[in-house]
């Protein structure tokens, strides 16, 4: 089953760039098996590779050599192999960092579509560190960073039409044959497709009008926000969405995602829940 807080990015992703939400589930089910984040240190971090010949083409003299002897670095790709855990990756990485950091970020594919940071000019960062900065942020982060990289790439066409060898080519490179990318990406795309992603409605954001935010506005005052349930998603209502997000450790995107609503769902106190049931009744009438 799709982790709720993931399909619910995925959702909102897919309609910032107008991409299809399964066809872009289906990219980052082969790229990073649809996982956001690992724990390193207590803390949650997205998914990292260290590609060893990109670090060794952009060191020279000691640092390249120091880099070399540390089993960091090779002219060769595919020399230096990645640990298999996220947490020797994550060492691997802080290793590289303390001889280079702006070329070690440069030089790791970050998050769930594993975007590689030397990419962050081309994708419009001002800094390799906006975007790793973008890639930890959560998974809405990640994603984006995905779709920007589609986005930029001219492979958005391709996605919509279901031309994986023709998005394969683009993303995964001119040799994505050897490792059957295109294959996997359909597969994935196959068994993702039969999701219902309408589902997606419930993620509310500032803008939206309705019962739907009216349900919301009530949940949050259930939880102890002062504000008006008029169904209007303004300022007050992010406000207030952003500070229970905080409170309770999830993604502060002021948008209500599924991993929000199912917060909002558990139990507020008495207080709140006698109010929600009057505030419900009196809406009714």
């Amino acid at each position: 089953m799709l982790d709720p807080e993931i399909r619910a990015a995925l959702i909102a992703v897919s309609r910032a760039f107008g991409l299809d939400a399964d066809a872009l589930a289906a990219v980052a089910s082969v790229e990073s098996d649809l996982v956001a984040h690992a724990m390193i240190d207590g803390r949650r971090e997205p998914l990292i590779r260290l590609e060893g010949h990109y670090f060794d083409r952009r060191l020279s003299g000691a640092a390249q050599a120091k880099a070399r002897a540390a089993g960091l670095a090779s002219p060769i790709a595919g020399a230096i192999r990645n640990p298999a855990s996220q947490v020797a990756r994550w060492a691997m990485l802080a290793r590289a960092r303390a001889i280079d950091a702006r070329a070690a970020d440069e030089s790791t594919s970050w998050g769930m579509g594993q975007v590689m940071g030397a990419h962050w000019a081309w994708l419009g960062f001002g800094s390799v560190e906006a975007l790793v900065t973008e890639a930890r942020s959560g998974t809405e982060g990640q994603l984006r960073l995905m779709a920007r990289y589609i986005e930029k790439a001219g492979l958005a066409d391709a996605l919509s039409r279901r031309d994986w060898a023709a998005f394969a080519r683009g993303y995964n490179g001119p040799g994505f044959a050897r490792n059957a990318y295109d294959v996997k990406v359909a597969s994935a795309h196959a068994r993702l497709a039969r999701l219902d992603w309408s589902a997606g409605s419930a993620v509310l954001r500032r803008g939206d009008t309705g019962e739907q935010v009216r349900s919301l506005q009530r949940r949050l005052v259930a939880h102890g926000a002062n504000i008006a349930f008029d169904g209007m998603f303004g300022p007050a209502t992010e406000s207030a969405l952003l500070a229970f997000q905080s409170r309770r450790g999830l993604s502060a995107t002021g948008m209500s995602d599924a991993a929000t609503l199912a917060a909002l769902a558990a139990s507020p106190t008495l207080l709140g829940r006698m109010f929600e049931m009057f505030s419900s009744l009196f809406t009714r009438g």
